[in-house]
């Protein structure tokens, strides 16, 4: 076996390394809303992960890529094709690792901060310290802090308007199916131009801006029409329990009629009798008053309940496309480096940008469904339940405020990082009910994790980048 062969074979396995990761880390905090608030189960999460993310990535993910990420490294000091092979196999691995280490712990980190590192430590490791940009890496590192800042506010308002306009409504029920079909607009409008804008130059189909409009206002459209029809079967609920016969109208018509019956007695009788029938009056007065406290709790519980589950599909749908959104946006980013390497070992030149063959996206979509379904769900564990506790409605403000950070920022300019503005979400979230509702040793740990990732990368790449390299020379 030729050497080339050998590097073909282990940067190939690599990359399907690093999607494992990908699906166990970056997919899994994308899925964990769902599953935390109970509006998908773990096996519905993986399902539809399995279908959406590998059909986004597939159908619409990037079929070009830069070698050089984001312009990271300086790409003049590459003079030997071989040293680019054996960096972009050590940063795939280096990756990997830490995606995986990360994901032990439920640790929910970047992927684009991982190969960022890792390209650092191969760019150091080659070309010395003058040979990274990094005012380009400082940029990236900003969205530390935009990212999650900006996912926080926006959730926040998002679950405080919820709940003044739905909960605190008089008719929580009405409420939320008058504002549920405007949110459907939105949520479809605003998941769609996060997919498209990104790849109206890179994908198979190019599209402008105003077709990309277009298209996302036609989606939301379609969907405020549809979900005005299905919420007109929604009606007022009702009460059903086991005792629904103590909280019946007759019950109360009963001791109304019992009422007026002692009212007679306790005008005809004197002394000891009249005495218990007052008491017995004023003890009916007490039961009556209590069963109208437990209607209307009932009543209350029973509307909190429908909003839930109202909310609970629309949040199926923004995870759907959030899952289609992440395949198209992410996956062919985080394989670049494996493009790279097959390119320079089977063209034997260094390429500015490298296509992405069909088959490397198709490696990528199974590594990811795979690792969702393998090791997926330590991280959603932690999205779901450990940062704050959810409900579907608190569920659909984290990936909504996420959804519309992701666009806003992308359009500006901004530096923003996927997994830390959806981690900032749930954390606004959960500070809208206050700082108790945040389970803070988590919080630390994730922030933790966070800034250590790109110097990991870096380090277990150069820890990598000199043995390989010895190896194969």
């Amino acid at each position: 076996m030729t050497t080339e062969m050998m590097l073909l074979i282990l940067v190939i396995v690599a990359g399907a390394y690093m999607a494992w990761n990908i699906g166990a880390n970056d997919v899994a905090n994308a899925m964990g809303t769902s599953v935390g608030s109970g509006a998908l189960t773990l096996k519905q999460a993986v399902i539809i992960a399995a279908v959406l993310e590998f059909s986004g990535a597939f159908f619409f993910g990037s079929h070009v890529s830069e070698t050089i990420q984001k312009g990271i490294i300086d790409a003049n000091i590459f003079t030997n094709p071989m040293i680019v092979v054996y960096g972009m196999l050590s940063a795939l691995l280096s990756a990997g690792i830490w995606l995986q280490i990360a994901s032990y712990y439920g640790w929910p980190v970047s992927t684009t901060h991982s190969i960022v590192g890792a390209l650092v430590g191969f760019g150091a490791a080659v070309g010395g310290i003058e040979a990274v940009y990094w005012e380009n890496v400082a940029f990236i590192a900003t969205s530390w802090i935009i990212s999650p800042f900006l996912g926080g506010l926006l959730s926040y308002g998002i679950f405080n308007m919820l709940r003044r306009y739905v909960f605190y409504a008089p008719h929580p029920v009405e409420a939320a199916k008058k504002i549920t079909p405007p949110l459907v607009f939105f949520v479809l409008f605003t998941l769609c131009m996060v997919m498209l804008y990104e790849r109206q130059n890179n994908t198979k189909i190019d599209l402008n801006m105003m077709e990309v409009l277009g298209l996302s206002a036609a989606a939301g459209g379609m969907g405020f029409l549809i979900s005005k029809l299905c919420l007109k079967r929604v009606k007022q609920p009702y009460l059903k329990h086991k005792s629904q016969a103590e909280y019946h109208p007759e019950v109360s018509n009963q001791l109304e009629k019992a009422k007026r019956h002692l009212l007679q007695v306790q005008a005809a009788s004197r002394d000891v009798v009249q005495y218990q029938v007052t008491e017995l009056l004023d003890e009916i007065d007490r039961l009556t008053e209590s069963l109208k406290r437990k209607e209307e709790t009932g009543r209350e519980s029973a509307e909190y309940a429908l909003v839930e589950k109202i909310f609970g599909y629309l949040q199926i749908v923004s995870a759907c496309l959030m899952a289609f959104a992440h395949g198209a946006n992410d996956v062919a980013n985080a394989i670049g480096p494996l493009a790279a390497a097959i390119s320079i070992l089977t063209t034997g030149a260094i390429s500015e940008q490298s296509a992405i063959p069909t088959w490397i996206l198709t490696l990528g979509g199974i590594g990811i469904v795979i690792g969702l379904a393998t090791w997926g769900w330590r991280v959603i564990e932690t999205i779901g339940k450990k940062i704050t506790e959810l409900t579907p409605t608190r569920g659909f403000s984290a990936e909504f405020g996420a959804a519309a950070t992701i666009l806003i920022a992308s359009r500006l300019g901004m530096p923003i990082s996927t997994t830390h503005t959806l981690v900032g979400s749930v954390i606004g979230v959960g500070l809208a009910r206050g700082i108790e509702a945040l389970d803070l040793r988590t919080t630390r740990h994730i922030v933790i994790s966070w800034a250590i990732t790109v110097p990991a990368g870096a380090l277990i790449t150069i820890l990598l980048f000199f043995p390989i390299k010895a190896l194969f020379q």
